[in-house]
């Protein structure tokens, strides 16, 4: 396993080398298609993800508009952690935008990797602390951005 890819990964980027080992260790890998879904809204988050190469696009179905592109993740990317941390359904859909190739984490394995090495998890937990507030401070300029232009 690439340790350099793992630690592209925002919530692993802030590991030693021995520490993205241990995350090698855990990782599997999945290959997906042009088209294919990874995960749709609403399916059970069991699983984290980094591309290793292609792309995936995150989107949501909007009633009466169909698929919106919320992003197009590239390799060295993360997504699907949000339904890991807090054990909830997906909030997106993942769509392999081009055929790609997936490194993979079952929360099962990454919880136990961090029940036994305090020091990962500390360092892990405060760089998901600090990728969870920039994306709510990108949401709230979203939001006030939206609010502006609804009001004229």
């Amino acid at each position: 396993m690439d340790i350099d890819l793992i630690r592209k990964a925002a919530i692993f980027s802030e590991l030693t080398d021995e520490e993205a080992e241990k995350i090698a260790e855990i990782c599997q890998t999945q290959e997906f298609k042009f088209g294919k879904s990874i995960f749709k809204e609403g399916d059970k988050g069991n699983r984290l993800y980094i591309i290793s190469s292609g792309e995936v696009r995150i989107s949501r179905q909007m009633p009466g508009s169909g698929e919106e592109a919320l992003t197009v993740l590239k390799p060295g990317a993360c997504f699907g952690e949000m339904a890991v941390f807090d054990r909830s359904e997906r909030s997106t859909d993942a769509i392999a935008n081009v055929d790609c190739t997936l490194l993979t984490i079952t929360r099962s394995d990454f919880e136990m990797l961090l029940d036994f090495d305090r020091d990962l998890a500390y360092k892990v937990l405060w760089s998901v602390t600090r990728l969870l507030s920039e994306r709510l401070r990108i949401t709230n300029d979203n939001l006030k951005s939206f609010l502006a232009m609804s009001m004229f």
